[in-house]
């Protein structure tokens, strides 16, 4: 062996030249098992005989695709191995036609690139997309005579928002995000090795947002998962990619937040009814030294709060409002106004002290696009000038987990390589999040 190490796909041989399949009976190799030339990978029935699937070099185990008792055809490759063996490179599987070895790094084993530094994990593009409805404050105050949309603004920060139309649903504003998110990438669809996909307001309670979403991008074969951290959630699908990234279980993550809140507001509500909009932002994550720079991403959750923004019923509309289950978005106000400037204030100071920067090092702190009063008191306390908190939430409102990537969306074209962020995110339970990002 030569030490340069490779990862290529092994195929099931066919034992008959009119055979398409066969049945996995046994595997005796798991996930990061090392393995020698003519061990027996697995046990497997075909039409012909049962055999014994041989190891054909020695290796590493780095994927198994397929269950015990699974019949799979001779086309799909069944696993994926790490070996270093030369000959291996030109190896042709027995019954799919050739294909090219794929050389990637390890990142669970070294987390180094090729040049011997710590692997990277990056942010190779992002994506948006906003419904083409909008909803000014004048509009909604029509139902309010007593109050002005001059006075929503000055308790909000918020003009205008986007609301979703009729036929619109959670997944569609998904799709739309991530094929942005994917062709600024410049990488392919089948490029994907995970989906990671935060809500508040999926599809259906079953199958995940996620998995619909890969259905639509006919991405088959890959995870693909739900994850609910209210507005800190793209947040939490960052640093879950990040983990998955550093681990070896994917290289290219697709993480998208969607939130779908304006079915949800009780009109007699002031307190959150002029507050929420629609809107998806996406991202993909990716291992390597070309992109934007992920450094560090800190997660947490105070339950202190958990009261103080809820909803009891899930789904992204109402379904019949009967029942003893309060169907609405409700907000505790002034507690939630405390609580929120306290959280933002700290998880700031602590992603600039856990990356090593100064404050006035930051080009732009990027937060959740909570509510302007809010995020003007948390900058007051951090110590980062106010002019330094990039906000659009005068004209896209609150759009809960979607709202850190469609103001990156918003700001990409001014920003400069090496400028520092940090993204920051306040949400119910109450969850927050940083990540510090250099571009």
């Amino acid at each position: 062996m030569d030490g340069t190490h490779f990862r290529i796909s092994l195929y099931l041989p066919a034992q008959g030249a009119a055979e398409t399949e066969a049945t996995i009976i046994e595997w005796n190799v798991s996930d990061g098992d090392h393995f020698k030339k003519g061990d027996i990978l697995a046990q497997v029935d075909s039409a012909k005989s049962v055999f014994d699937f041989e190891a054909p070099c020695d290796g590493l185990a780095i994927r198994v695709y397929h269950l015990e008792g699974e019949t799979v055809s001779l086309t799909e490759p069944v696993m994926e191995i790490e070996t270093s063996d030369p000959s291996m490179k030109d190896w042709i599987p027995p019954a799919a036609g050739s294909h090219e070895p794929v050389l990637r790094t390890d990142l669970a084993a070294t987390a180094q690139s090729s040049n011997g530094d710590r692997q990277q994990i990056v942010l190779l593009g992002v994506g948006g997309y906003l419904p083409e409805r909008v909803v000014t404050n004048a509009e909604m105050v029509k139902s309010f005579p007593e109050i002005s949309e001059q006075y929503v603004f000055q308790v909000t920060g918020i003009r205008e928002r986007r609301w979703a139309g009729d036929s619109e649903r959670p997944s569609d504003m998904a799709f739309k995000a991530s094929l942005e998110a994917i062709r600024k990438s410049s990488i392919a669809t089948k490029d994907i090795d995970a989906i990671i996909l935060s809500t508040t307001t999926p599809d259906v309670a079953m199958p995940s947002t996620a998995c619909i979403l890969q259905d639509r991008l006919s991405l088959h074969g890959v995870p693909a998962f739900d994850l609910n951290a209210a507005c800190s959630g793209w947040l939490y699908a960052v640093s879950m990619a990040q983990g998955m990234i550093l681990s070896g279980m994917a290289r290219n993550v697709l993480t998208v937040g969607v939130d779908m809140q304006s079915r949800l507001l009780d009109k007699a509500d002031r307190s959150a009814y002029f507050i929420f909009g629609d809107g998806a932002g996406a991202a993909i994550i990716s291992a390597g030294t070309s992109g934007h720079r992920i450094h560090r991403a800190i997660l947490g959750a105070d339950t202190r709060g958990i009261h103080m923004a809820r909803r009891a019923e899930p789904g992204y509309c109402i379904t019949n409002g009967k029942g003893d289950v309060d169907p609405w978005i409700r907000l505790d106000g002034p507690a939630l106004f405390r609580f929120a400037t306290d959280s933002f204030t700290a998880v700031i100071r602590q992603a600039i002290d856990k990356t090593g920067w100064k404050p006035n090092e930051m080009r732009w702190v990027v937060p959740h696009q909570a509510n302007g009063r809010i995020l003007k008191a948390a900058a007051k306390r951090s110590g980062v000038a106010f002019d330094r908190f990039y906000l659009n939430v005068d004209h896209v409102g609150n759009t809960s987990s979607a709202s850190i990537p469609l103001a990156l969306c918003e700001l990409e074209e001014s920003l400069q390589a090496s400028d520092r962020l940090i993204l920051c995110s306040v949400g119910a339970g109450m969850t927050t999040a940083a990540i510090s990002l250099e571009w």
